[in-house]
């Protein structure tokens, strides 16, 4: 052996040293690696279900908001439909209890001049005498 032999024997050496070196945290990356992929995978697994029901959670949701779209349709018809009647009773109803209103009042008053009076008496039907104009100087 010579001494390039020898050399290249050493260089060798050093590099595989160099490379079982290298390789300890290549292997360790590795196993790292694994870790975070079956801790990747283990979220998946226990978030699909959540997922699948916040899914079914929003579809009876929005279930729920049609029928109370349909309820505030309602709401909102019917209460049309009341105002509608209330100004039909108040015109209907209104304008005969106003006239009946006015009688009675009419009647009340006729009642009470009788009863202040006394007994009635005819008046007479003749024009009031004009009086006589003062002459002038």
């Amino acid at each position: 052996m010579s001494g390039g032999d020898i050399a290249g024997l050493i260089a060798a050496a050093v590099f595989l040293i160099l490379v079982l070196l290298l390789a300890v945290p290549l292997l360790k990356l590795g196993g790292v690696l694994d870790e975070v992929r079956s801790g990747i995978r283990e979220s998946v697994d226990a978030i699909t279900p959540t997922l699948a029901e916040t899914q079914v959670t929003v579809l009876e949701a929005n279930k729920q908001l049609a029928k109370i779209d349909s309820i505030t349709t309602h709401v909102s018809e019917t209460t049309s439909n009341v105002s509608s009647l209330v100004a039909l009773t108040a015109a209907t109803v209104g304008g005969p209890l106003i006239k009946l209103a006015g009688f009675s009042a009419a009647v009340r008053s006729g009642i009470s001049s009788l009863k202040s009076d006394g007994p009635a008496t005819v008046k007479s039907t003749s024009k009031p005498k004009k009086p006589k104009k003062r002459a002038t100087r």
